[in-house]
């Protein structure tokens, strides 16, 4: 199993830190928190080191992964063209990543062999410290097995991850629970629901278009999470109807092991949501049928999730 070291979101701690610095310079992977998910990161700019990202979650090489930085003066060095800023000083430090054209800085590694770079400023002070401390980017995608649930905790990670994984910062529940918003800067299409709503882009930039599109092979990609079948537990699921679950929506375990009620508000329902299927997935269940959620705009980003964990 990995090391799994305690570290307080409010006053990270500069010695757990410049430890996990040093595993990274090292060659190492650690996992961290961010506001959305759990991050394993290795040092973005070495491609032998962004190659172990890969092995470890057993993810194909055409799947891009992002590069998280600490500002916005790191974000340029990253692009051959930057046209974001106005993203930039909206949305960062928060859950969007943005698709720019990357610069010669970028190993093809980091891209599956796309010209385009995704880059996120973490909003959660962990990661930001840890990209500081480290002094370069950090490519990090969940820090999950490819295709299974996402990780909220630090528990998540080490039971998909295991020993694959040289340290793992633990600094509690993720505050949203979801992934990031992916926007093609250029195209202004959207190419993954997340955190950050379409609404919430538009009253930026009212062209902001839906460019989400499910891929069920493994071609070279703008973004992370375009797999058709994608965040699933190991046990299959079934969408239902929704059915008398007061104040919320179920996802239904198992008769001997009970439900989960998860909030009726799609930021409340996205922040149980991974958790919950985790725990599906450590039942006795042998299927985990969850209750279909409103058709629509504020619930785009879990309908997609819903979607793509159901599908065989």
């Amino acid at each position: 199993m990995p090391r799994v070291l305690p570290i307080d979101r409010g006053a990270p701690d500069p010695a757990i830190l410049a430890e996990a610095a040093r595993v990274l310079a090292a060659g190492g992977l650690v996992a961290f928190p961010t506001e959305t998910v759990y991050g394993l990161g290795a040092r973005g700019l070495h491609p032998e080191e962004v190659a172990k990202i890969f092995v470890a979650k057993g993810r194909p090489t055409g799947h891009p992964v992002i590069l998280h930085v600490d500002s916005i003066a790191m974000a340029r060095t990253l692009a051959a063209a930057w046209d974001a800023d106005a993203l930039a000083v909206r949305f960062w430090p928060g859950p969007l990543t943005l698709v720019v054209p990357r610069s010669a800085r970028v190993p093809p590694e980091v891209t599956g062999g796309s010209a385009t770079v995704g880059i996120r400023m973490p909003a959660d002070p962990i990661a930001r410290a840890l990209i500081t401390a480290v002094g370069e980017p950090l490519a990090a995608p969940s820090a999950n097995a490819h295709l299974h649930v996402s990780p909220t905790t630090a528990e998540h990670v080490v039971r998909s991850l295991g020993d694959r994984v040289d340290l793992v910062l633990d600094g509690g529940p993720c505050a949203h629970g979801i992934e990031s918003t992916v926007l093609a800067v250029a195209d202004r299409l959207v190419l993954r629901p997340g955190a950050v709503s379409l609404a919430e882009l538009r009253a930026l930039l009212p062209d902001v278009a839906d460019g989400t599109q499910v891929l069920a092979h493994d071609d070279v990609r703008a973004s992370p999470g375009m797999a058709a079948k994608h965040y699933a537990p190991r046990k299959p699921v079934q969408l239902a109807a929704r059915g008398a679950a007061a104040g919320g929506f179920t996802i239904v375990r198992a008769p001997s092991v009970g439900d989960v009620v998860l909030p009726d508000d799609p930021a409340g329902y996205a922040h149980g949501f991974f958790a919950a299927l985790h725990a599906a997935d450590a039942s006795e269940a042998s299927l985990v049928v969850i209750e279909e959620v409103p058709d629509d705009p504020s619930w785009w980003a879990v309908r997609d999730r819903l979607m793509r964990a159901s599908r065989s």
